[in-house]
């Protein structure tokens, strides 16, 4: 009987363990938020000239509006790496730790998911 429970245990274990962090939200830091926030505003060129974000206070004219978007963070970062349609990569422009920074505030401010 013994055997059996060590043979069941793990894996009941793993599956609660994977229901758990399939649930769970990661807690925002409001130092990365609000760094974030200041690259929202002024990296060049800035977000917030294209893109309209109400947590930014802008109100950009020519992407989509974030706030109805409301992209998670994985989708945030794969348009700054990347780029997407007329809006540049800001692979050689700034960090990746500047560039999570950047999509966990819009995905927060939004309401999205972020990783």
């Amino acid at each position: 009987m013994a055997l059996a429970t060590r043979r069941w245990l793990p894996r009941a274990l793993a599956a609660g363990g994977l229901a758990l962090l399939a649930g769970a939200s990661v807690a925002a830091d409001p130092a990365e938020i609000a760094r974030g926030k200041l690259l929202f505003t002024t990296l060049q060129p800035a977000c917030a000239v294209c893109h309209t974000l109400q947590a930014a206070g802008a109100e950009g004219q020519i992407g989509p509006v974030l706030d109805e978007l409301k992209p998670d963070a994985d989708r945030v970062l794969r348009a700054l790496r990347n780029g997407i349609g007329v809006m540049p990569s800001y692979a050689e422009k700034i960090s990746p730790q500047d560039m999570q920074a950047l999509a966990r505030f819009v995905a927060h401010a939004t309401g999205a998911a972020s990783p």
